[in-house]
This record gives C-alpha cells, sequence and structure tokens, in this order.
C-alpha cells in the first residue's frame, strides 16, 4: 500500500507523506527538543554523556510524532548522529580511557547492530505476506465471503467486519494495511447500498456503526496476535534487552486468548446498543458483495498456493520453535513466494513500507538499545521506584499499567510510544520486589494494541476512519473514551487473572 500513514508504523508503520513546507516547525521541533535538553545539566545521578543521548534520543521521538520525515529517515539520522559523536553521548571516560578501545569503530557496530536484529527481520517478513494478500487478492475474497454469509442483519455484518480483520490480523503486522488497506475499501462501499452518506444526518443509518466496529475490532485483533502490529514485534526486542525475557508467538495469543474473545464477541454488539445504526437488516449488503465475488471469479492459482503457504508459515510458527526460528520460518515463505510468483522480485523492491519499517525499526532498536546502555534507564527507574514505596507488586503492576496505558493520549505513535516508555516501565517494574516481571511485560506489550482505540490519531488506521465523514469528532473522542476504559477494564480484569495463571 503505498500510501499507508502511521502504525505498524508511528500507530504508525510508514509514512510516505511528503514533507510539509508550510509547516517548519515539525522539522524545528526535534531539533530544537535536542538542543534545549542538551543545553541542560544532567540530573544529579547521570551521567553527562547518558544525558547527551537522551536529548538526540528525546527528538527522535518527536521526530517520529511529528514525522518531518518518514520514520526510516529520522531513526537512520538518529543513529548517524549517535555514533559521530560516540566519545560525547555513547561512551563514558571510564570506557574511553581502555586500552585499544576505539570509539569510532565500536559506535558504528553499535548503530548497524539494529540491522542483524532477528525480530526487525520478522517484521520485514510479515509485511511480504501482507503484499501477498493485496497482490493475490485473497484478503479482499475473504472479507468478501464473510459480508455476502453474515451481511443480512447489520448486527452480523458487525461481526463479519471483525471477523474478518481477525482472520488477516496474524499475518499482517501493519493495522493500516490490513484495516485501513483492505477491511475500509469494501465496507466504504456498503453505506451506500442504504443512503447512508457521510457528513450527513444519513450516517448514522448505517454507516457510522459499521466504520467504529471496524477501527474498535482492529485495535483488539492488533493485540491479540504478535505478528498483528508492528510495534508488537519491537516490544518483543525491547523486553529482551531490558528485561532478559523471550516472548513466543505460541506464548503471545495464548495470554491474551481469553480478552480477545470477549472483547471481540463484545464490539459489534456494544456498538449497536451504543451507537445503533438505523437500518436493522436487509438484503442489499449480501447481494453486493455476491456481485464483486462473481466479478472476482473462481480462486486463483496464486490466491490457493498463498493460503497454503500462509498455513505453512502458521504451522511453523506454532509447532516448530524446537526446529526454527520464527525469523528464518517467515523468510523460509517469503523465499517459496517469490519461487512460485506470488510476488516477484520488483514487487518486493516496490514495496517502500517494508524496507522503510526494516529502516525504522532496526534504528528504534540500536536506540532503545543504547538508552539502557548508558545507564538512562536504570537511573530514571530508580528515582520512579523511590515513590512506589508502599505499594503491592499487583497494585505497583496495575497503577504502571494505567499510566503506560493513557498516556497514549499523547502520542500519534504506537511506536514512539512503545520505543520512548516501554523500556522505562520495564525497567521500573523490575525494582519492585515481588514483582511477576513476564505477567508486567506482556502486560505492557498487549496494551499496545488496545490504546489504538483511544483517539482519532491514536494509530494508523484511526486517521482512516475517521476522515471517512461516518465519525464525527465528538462521537469519536466519545466512544473512544468509553471503549478505552472498557478494553483496559476487561484486560485487567479477565486477562491479568489468566495471566498469573499460564505464565
Amino acid at each position: 500500500m503505498s500510501t499507508l500513514t502511521h502504525d505498524s508504523g508511528p500507530s504508525a508503520v510508514v509514512s510516505n507523506k511528503i514533507p510539509q513546507r508550510s509547516f517548519p516547525w515539525r522539522a524545528i521541533a526535534p531539533i530544537a527538543m535536542t538542543a534545549v535538553l542538551a543545553l541542560c545539566p544532567a540530573p544529579e545521578g547521570l551521567a553527562q554523556h547518558a544525558w547527551y543521548f537522551f536529548a538526540i534520543f528525546a527528538g527522535v521521538v518527536v521526530g517520529l510524532m511529528l514525522e518531518p520525515l518518514p520514520g526510516g529517515a529520522i531513526g537512520i539520522i538518529g543513529v548517524t548522529l549517535v555514533a559521530a559523536l560516540a566519545p560525547w553521548v555513547l561512551y563514558g571516560p571510564q570506557e574511553l580511557a581502555k586500552p585499544g578501545f576505539k570509539a569510532p569503530n565500536a559506535a558504528l557496530s553499535w548503530a548497524l547492530s539494529g540491522f542483524a536484529n532477528s525480530t526487525v527481520w520478522l517484521i520485514f517478513g510479515a509485511f511480504m505476506f501482507a503484499m501477498g494478500y493485496e497482490k493475490t487478492g485473497l484478503g479482499r475474497r475473504i472479507a468478501l465471503m464473510l459480508v455476502k454469509l453474515m451481511g443480512r442483519r447489520t448486527l452480523l455484518l458487525g461481526y463479519a467486519v471483525v471477523l474478518a480483520d481477525a482472520l488477516l490480523a496474524p499475518f499482517t503486522p501493519s493495522n493500516t494495511a490490513r484495516s485501513g488497506g483492505t477491511i475500509y475499501p469494501v465496507i466504504r462501499n456498503l453505506p451506500a447500498l442504504y443512503d447512508s452518506k457521510p457528513n450527513d444526518p444519513s450516517a448514522r443509518r448505517i454507516g457510522s456503526y459499521l466504520m467504529w466496529v471496524a477501527i474498535a475490532g482492529t485495535c483488539v485483533t492488533s493485540s491479540m496476535f504478535l505478528t498483528a502490529l508492528a510495534p508488537n514485534l519491537l516490544a518483543v526486542e525491547l523486553v529482551k534487552k531490558t528485561a532478559k525475557l523471550d516472548l513466543g508467538w505460541t506464548q503471545w495469543f495464548v495470554a491474551f486468548l481469553p480478552v480477545g474473545l470477549v472483547l471481540l464477541v463484545l464490539i459489534p454488539i456494544l456498538s449497536y446498543w451504543l451507537y445503533p445504526p438505523e437500518v436493522k437488516e436487509g438484503q442489499e449488503v449480501p447481494q453486493w458483495a455476491a456481485k464483486e465475488l462473481v466479478r472476482m471469479g473462481g480462486m486463483s492459482g496464486r490466491e490457493i498456493l498463498l493460503a497454503l503457504l500462509v498455513v505453512f508459515a502458521l504451522a511453523m510458527w506454532i509447532f516448530g520453535g524446537a526446529v526454527i526460528n520464527a525469523t528464518t520460518a517467515a523468510l523460509v515463505v517469503v523465499s517459496l513466494m517469490l519461487v512460485t510468483s506470488v510476488f516477484s522480485w520488483e514487487d518486493m523492491l516496490a514495496n517502500k513500507a517494508a524496507w522503510n519499517t526494516l529502516a525504522w525499526f532496526a534504528t528504534l532498536v540500536a536506540l532503545a538499545d543504547g538508552l539502557s546502555r548508558v545507564g538512562f534507564v536504570k537511573w530514571f527507574a530508580d528515582a520512579v521506584a523511590a515513590h512506589m514505596g508502599g505499594f503491592s507488586p499487583l497494585m505497583a503492576m496495575i497503577v504502571l499499567i494505567l499510566v503506560f496505558y493513557f498516556t497514549h493520549y499523547l502520542f500519534a505513535s504506537v511506536t514512539a510510544h512503545a520505543t520512548a516508555m516501554l523500556p522505562v516501565m520495564l525497567a521500573v517494574g523490575s525494582t519492585i520486589p515481588g514483582m511477576n516481571m513476564l505477567q508486567f511485560a506482556l502486560s505492557l506489550s498487549f496494551t499496545l494494541g488496545l490504546m489504538g482505540i483511544l483517539t482519532p490519531y491514536a494509530t494508523g488506521p484511526s486517521p482512516v476512519y475517521y476522515g471517512s465523514g461516518y465519525l464525527p469528532t465528538a462521537d469519536y473522542w466519545r466512544l473512544g473514551a468509553i471503549f478505552g476504559l472498557l478494553f483496559i477494564a476487561v484486560f485487567l480484569l479477565l486477562g491479568l487473572p489468566w495471566m498469573a495463571m499460564v505464565s
């Protein structure tokens, strides 16, 4: 999808926006943030070079939020700046004084370390899966089939939208590509069949309901599968580096499954009650879907082949962990897609979103590692932990999860949120006696998808549905707050006890 913006990217995985010359503050703000922080003295207990590194890191996060350049470019600029200034921002006096230590060479190895990271390449491989869905038309066919089967009643149509997203989610790490690029183009054709128009009172006939169910559903599926949202994979790497824990695909799925199933069942019916459509049933939608399927014709050989390869990949991810690495499995299937012409090498080269994401996440992994390397994360965690005295481990966990979740109101990017706050929250949790770090790490990671419901800018597909004309601003903020509270309440009440049993 060449027009994707934000998550899986910042929501957003990638942005192909042209820098807006009319808003120079987008470019000035990251530089100003870095300069202002660098000119301030280092806080007590933190080395000066660590403070300088944090200043650059903060500038990168601001850049990811405002996007004066694509995310990959911002990440490369950030690690390059750190590598060039390594003797002052990456290494302390003791390291520089070691015999034979060469800061420039060591800094370059650090800057490029993210490109050797297996998680980064798993993200890239998953983007190739998404391209396969697009090129073969299998994703659109799945959505249309569900609409045809369940579209007679509006409530069932809501469940069809959610189910279509859930079926695509394990193999589409960009919720923008999955929901904004595959689901939305299908459902945007449905309101007109009932004379439900955007930016018009008739929007509530059926269009508003469908759009809200779609965005709410993709937020849940984004948390349900490790490979359903690119920041999930980034979170796995941050957890590994900060908390020294490995999170696997099956472990992730099982730990979130009860919460995911409950929320996916609740979303269509609660939306039906809280944001009711005027049209309750009709024949137009399934008839339209049937015509579209006829126009598509029977399943092509490429679609059948892709379906078999997807099942093969899923089997390796679930059952093959002892034999083959998850990233290797993904790359094996990508290679088979090339060999069998599901897509071509030229298609692969032209996938700007995938290559931009590769550069973006490789550099973010390095920068997040640097934040721990220079001692900033430990210093900040110790400072916060000093104020957590008297809290039980469970209460401390809940407080930190809530802080992490609701601070997303300040972010327009799940990726930027995870990069800036996840290592710090993990470090704080590690200082609390009795904290179940596996449960805590999973809990923080699971909220990355759920928090996308909060605002019209919270995750990649949000601007797509907000801009559809069917979700007025006041309605979006009101529903975002209601469903945001619902999501986190169900997660805390159901998810935490379940994880305590299985983790």
